[in-house]
């Protein structure tokens, strides 16, 4: 009786599963527990992303665009194969730095933020521009570095010189070194582009609370280590302030990835914003979702911080504008989770239907989604058969 009732459409908006699956793939094996009881709905997926992992995947997968593979340097100097997306609209360019400049990109004992640079994800907006994009979204989550942007700024032409005129090296310790900031090599495309930057941490670049010290040891910074890094980083910053006539130090975001954050503003003219309201804005959310009768949307691990800029949140806070009901399938629940119901969230479905280790269900995460979206179409559907009955 359920499977000859019909919703008219569903959109699948989910996060992905960090470690285990992409949001596209999330959003397939949602779709598949649907299709199991409603052959006939309508589903539009749009894979989601808060900024970090995943965002290059999700919005090349929404608007239909392509990825590009370049190589580049990662953190510690070495060439890698890396990748950044082009947008559907072909003027769109995404890039997550941590493809190029990212912790998992170097082995734990390699972990140094006094060497480790961004000048692979500098790389990565020069392949960018080369396309002819007009906008570049970056995010800068999962960083193995601490330079300031140093490093991004000089694979772009900036040039970074010491006393005697030469280029500084790489890492955040070598920031200390810098004399003088010179531009006028500087790749002139980037002031013909909006450069819009992901960004969910409103870390300043320097003291207690900023790159260095909060974010340093995550990246291998020993306390001592922390401390040269943070007034290297605001020696940076006088400089900049000096040559380049940009106060960076205490814009709220600009401590992310090691004071990427800052260095984009300064030399790229960077706008920081929410990695989720750059990822709604970019797939045109709210006017996806018109007259939908239902949203789904999910990710690893739900609880009370993903209430703050998460992607279900994101979600469920437009969807609520719109009167739709909002489904949410996670890897794993937490008991903190009121304040979810009350931007819009309607209900939780979580995907262990029986006691299983963390790694068994990271492997079988997709049986498991299709599992869990399959139980929360069926309790739909007695909804509507019970609505139809009250009729």
């Amino acid at each position: 009786m359920i499977r000859k009732l019909l919703i008219m459409k569903i959109v699948i908006a989910p996060d992905s599963f960090k470690g285990s699956l992409t949001a596209p793939q999330v959003a397939e094996a949602i779709e598949a527990g649907f299709l199991l009881v409603f052959p006939s709905i309508v589903t539009d997926k749009l894979p989601m992303a808060d900024g970090g992992e995943g965002t290059v995947a999700s919005l090349v997968a929404s608007s239909d665009g392509k990825m590009q593979q370049v190589s580049v340097l990662n953190p510690l100097g070495n060439q890698i194969p890396s990748e950044f997306g082009i947008m559907g609209d072909c003027q769109t360019a995404v890039i997550e730095m941590a493809s190029a400049s990212g912790l998992p990109l170097i082995s734990q004992d390699q972990q140094n933020p006094m060497l480790t640079t961004t000048y692979g994800t500098g790389q990565l907006m020069h392949a960018a521009l080369d396309t002819g994009c007009k906008k570049l979204i970056i995010g800068i989550g999962g960083s193995a570095t601490n330079d300031g942007g140093a490093g991004m700024a000089q694979a772009l032409g900036a040039k970074l010189l010491d006393t005697s005129g030469n280029q500084i090296g790489f890492g955040g310790g070598s920031l200390a070194d810098i004399d003088k900031i010179d531009i006028s090599g500087f790749d002139p495309r980037l002031s013909e582009v909006d450069v819009v930057v992901a960004c969910d941490v409103s870390n300043t670049l320097t003291g207690k609370d900023g790159a260095s010290y909060v974010y340093g040891p995550q990246k291998g910074a020993t306390l001592d280590m922390a401390e040269v890094l943070d007034r290297n980083l605001a020696h940076f910053a006088s400089i900049i302030k000096r040559d380049l006539d940009q106060s960076v130090a205490d814009i709220p975001g600009a401590g992310a990835a090691g004071g990427l954050g800052a260095g984009l503003i300064a030399f790229a003219g960077a706008k920081l914003q929410a990695g989720i309201d750059i990822v709604l804005e970019v797939t045109d959310f709210a006017n996806r979702i018109q007259g939908s009768d239902l949203v789904i949307t999910g990710e690893g691990r739900l609880d009370y911080q993903t209430a703050f800029g998460k992607t279900p949140a994101g979600v469920a806070k437009i969807a609520q504008q719109h009167n739709i009901p909002v489904i949410a399938i996670a890897g794993s629940v937490t008991e903190d989770i009121d304040k979810l119901y009350a931007i819009g969230i309607d209900a939780v479905v979580d995907i262990f239907h029986e006691p299983m280790s963390l790694e068994t269900a990271m492997v079988n995460a997709s049986k498991l989604i299709t599992i869990a979206a399959e139980r929360a179409a069926r309790l739909i559907g007695i909804g509507l058969i019970k609505g139809k009955l009250d009729d």
